[in-house]
């Protein structure tokens, strides 16, 4: 298999995995087992125009703008303290915990809250644009669209893992505090997220 396609994938899943907004959104939504199709596909292709964008070139462009930069990080704090809090306010009330008494929600809610955590969220544009076009722009031609395949692979393999493997936990978080540490978690990931952003200061 070309190496080019081997790195790609294989720094594209170290960045992926590791926990962040749009994979805590996910997660929540393939165990509630709400629209996991739709929304899986939103995040891999939504990650594929993102990566195709920064192998193209368009990563050398952000970092030269640190205004852009600056403007990025502001409006993703903002999004992701607001999403924290309503992800706080699920914990503290317990009868919204159990699955089977909350409100689901609509394909549209899911859509765009989808959309926001990734284009919204400067970590993703980070990720995909800036450091994996970094990583592929010393590459030749040839290679960097190899090396665009695999970390496009690489993200599509783990939001369908993530969001249809997300059932297998479902007997867990049939019991109230499961949801209840959930989303605990979820409210410190995107606070400690905000609080990234907004200490990183100046681009």
């Amino acid at each position: 298999m070309d190496t080019a396609f081997l790195k790609g994938f294989a720094t594209s899943a170290a960045l992926i995995i590791a926990i962040g907004a749009q994979n805590a959104f996910v997660l929540r939504q393939g165990i509630k087992r709400e629209h996991v199709l739709a929304v899986v596909l939103v995040c891999a292709l939504s990650d594929a125009l993102l990566i195709t964008l920064g192998v193209a070139g368009l990563g050398a462009l952000v970092q030269g703008s640190p205004r852009l930069v600056q403007l990025a990080r502001c409006g993703g704090a903002l999004f992701l303290v607001v999403y924290g809090a309503l992800a706080a306010r699920r914990a503290l009330h317990s009868e919204s915990l159990d699955v089977r008494d909350e409100s689901p929600l609509t394909l549209t809610a899911a859509l765009t809250t989808c959309l926001a955590f990734t284009y919204l969220n400067p970590h993703c544009w980070l990720d995909t644009v800036v450091l994996l076009g970094a990583i592929a722009s010393p590459l030749p031609a040839n290679q960097r669209i190899g090396f665009g395949i695999g970390a496009t692979s690489a993200s599509f393999v783990w939001f369908f893992a993530l969001g249809f493997g997300a059932r297998l936990l479902r007997g867990v978080f049939a019991r109230p505090v499961a949801w209840k540490v959930l989303d605990s978690c979820i409210a410190v990931v995107m606070w400690s997220i905000a609080i990234s952003l907004i200490s990183a200061g100046p681009a």
